[in-house]
């Protein structure tokens, strides 16, 4: 709403979601808000006609259906046509655990780094958001932001200042015996993992934040790998494309041995309904043993 003030061309889109979320703006911008009702595709297709004329749109809904019912206008309409088109998708992983397999979203990264010219966003904090979406005013061509739902406490200091495509250390011990890598709504569970190996078992681990996973931070990556210590990755999202895929094509290809694990969903379906914590369990996302 700060940007829509002093820029004229900031839209928003939903498919019939986002009440008690989206009545401020259509208030105060009634002729920049379209709810386009639930048809996904159609949603994308205005969008990209927009942001064809100039404008720049975000289209807000949950994850599954902002991404994966519409991928085909995402991928012809957005993505081809490098359309200033912001996709925010809300409900990360199994954010919406009891809603079941439909609304969990544990396939979008995968998808959307596969698409040529989209950026992928997955903030881990507020202060990632914050500092994201402020990058998405300016930046040309297609993103897609990745949240969680609502509620989460900021972990960075206020004043840090995060940068589209870089990695932030979180901790740092200086003698660590290991590296936590993480994205997206799994940052907070990372900390408090990394906290435990500290303050429990007395093993350092260094934190490093990934809240972009395209354009990747390879740099950060190859100086993890010439530390020459266990990497691991943490994702709530399937092993396959996410953020540990795309860890381990930097290291496949800078060609150094280095100790690496996955921590992610595995390549499953979850017939099972429960809460956030309950499914993470469930699919074994768990801490593993360092000793």
């Amino acid at each position: 709403m700060e940007q829509a003030e002093i820029d004229n061309r900031i839209m928003i889109i939903t498919p019939d979601l986002g009440f008690s979320v989206l009545e401020p703006f259509g208030k105060k911008f009634p002729n920049r808000l379209i709810n386009a009702g639930i048809a996904e595709q159609n949603a994308i297709g205005i969008a990209s006609g927009l942001a064809l004329s100039g404008m720049v749109v975000y289209v807000y809904s949950i994850i599954p259906f902002v991404t994966m019912r519409c991928y085909e206008q995402i991928r012809v309409d957005v993505a081809y046509l490098n359309a200033n088109v912001r996709l925010v998708g809300v409900g990360a992983g199994l954010s919406y655990g009891p809603a079941g397999a439909t609304h969990h979203a544990l396939e979008d990264i995968s998808l959307m780094r596969s698409l040529p010219n989209m950026t992928v966003c997955c903030p881990g904090d507020p202060i990632e958001v914050r500092d994201l979406v402020r990058s998405s005013f300016t930046h040309e061509g297609p993103m897609y932001i990745r949240l969680g739902k609502n509620g989460e406490t900021c972990i960075h200091d206020e004043n840090q200042h995060i940068e589209l495509g870089q990695a932030v250390t979180v901790r740092d011990y200086g003698d660590s015996e290991a590296v936590l890598i993480t994205t997206s709504n799994t940052f907070h569970l990372a900390l408090e993992w990394v906290d435990q190996w500290k303050n429990e078992e007395g093993i350092n681990v260094m934190l490093v934040s990934m809240p972009t996973i395209k354009p990747f931070d390879n740099k950060k990556i190859i100086e993890l790998i010439d530390l020459s210590i266990p990497i691991f990755t943490l994702e709530e999202h399937t092993v396959i494309g996410g953020l540990g895929t795309t860890v381990a094509e930097v290291i496949a290809e800078y060609g150094k041995p280095v100790q690496f694990k996955r921590i992610g969903i595995p390549d499953v379906f979850t017939h099972v309904v429960g809460d956030q914590h309950y499914l993470r369990k469930e699919l074994g996302i768990v801490k593993p043993k360092l000793n």
